[in-house]
């Protein structure tokens, strides 16, 4: 793989990696305990009512989603990033072939060829 297109593709994954960060750090705290895993805040009850209560636990619940999902996608960063440190990176994990590199320009993090997707 051209070394000019690794080094594009390294920096685009930083990038997100990032901006993935922010995001969860925004509203969850990077676990001490197991490496890779977000805690979204937990709500505060301070007796403002059922109703404000019910809306905090809703809240709660939507950004519990929203972290999985984003947790998912630094773990595919990360794990891109450690596929480029192994020299590793744009070989399908399924069938050992190249990557096209359309396709990682559009997914940097991808780890198969649109045919074993």
């Amino acid at each position: 793989m051209d070394k000019k297109f690794l080094k594009i593709q390294e920096e685009k994954l930083r990038e997100n990696k990032k901006r993935l960060e922010a995001q969860l750090g925004s509203f969850a705290k990077e676990s001490k305990k197991v490496k890779g895993d977000w805690d979204a805040h937990h709500p505060v009850f301070d007796g403002g009512g059922l109703e404000e209560e019910a809306d905090e636990v809703e809240e709660y619940s939507t950004l519990l989603a929203l972290e999985r999902t984003l947790e998912k996608e630094l773990q595919e960063v990360n794990s891109a990033l450690e596929r480029i440190k192994k020299k590793k990176y744009g070989i399908c994990e399924e069938c050992q072939k190249p990557i096209p590199e359309d396709r990682l320009m559009a997914y940097p993090q991808a780890k198969y060829c649109t045919k074993c997707q």
